[in-house]
């Protein structure tokens, strides 16, 4: 096939409709960005991320390790035709996946986390430390069952006609989907 240059966003429409025909395409597009973002993660790692992002049991109920080293392959395939290597540590303090001369974690990512430390107090962690494990972990239970409460609420307000019971039946379905 001769090669020709293609304008990037008309790349990317093509993917994002491949990517919602065809669950192998999926698959490997989540598991590249998974890779690209994230090093040193094992196969049962980069398993429950697509699943997490996908569901559960996309990879099939019976060869699924099939499945998972065919994607694999061509994820390494398509990396290394960008130029990375993916290569695979047994260190013990870094197991896993990896791009080579690449940092542990995509610049993305990386952004992320820093925002996140950022946003810390070092007071209320000092706080937090100093209360018994019980209620710490009854506030985190707290923090978790408010933020179920409210995205029930949202499905109902967006969705009248629904009941408390079916909004929180859908709450339940996004929450086991995350």
């Amino acid at each position: 096939m001769k090669r020709i240059s293609i304008p990037q966003r008309a790349q990317e429409m093509l993917l994002s409709d491949a990517v919602k025909r065809d669950r192998t395409t999926a698959r490997r597009v989540c598991l590249l960005q998974t890779l690209w973002q994230e090093r040193y993660l094992t196969r049962e790692q980069l398993i429950s991320r697509v699943e997490g992002e996908l569901g559960g049991g996309c990879f099939g109920d019976t060869a699924w390790k099939d499945a998972f080293y065919r994607d694999l392959r061509a994820v390494k395939a398509a990396l290394s035709a960008a130029g990375y290597r993916l290569l695979y540590s047994r260190n013990p303090t870094r197991v896993g996946y990896y791009l080579r001369n690449q940092l542990a974690v995509g610049p993305e990512l990386a952004k992320i986390l820093d925002g996140s430390v950022a946003e810390v107090d070092a007071a209320q962690i000092a706080v937090l430390k100093g209360l018994a494990m019980a209620e710490r972990f009854r506030l985190g239970f707290s923090i978790s069952e408010t933020a179920y409460n409210v995205v029930a609420y949202r499905i109902q307000q967006r969705n009248p006609a629904l009941g408390v019971v079916e909004s929180n039946r859908l709450a339940l379905l996004q929450r086991e989907r995350t």
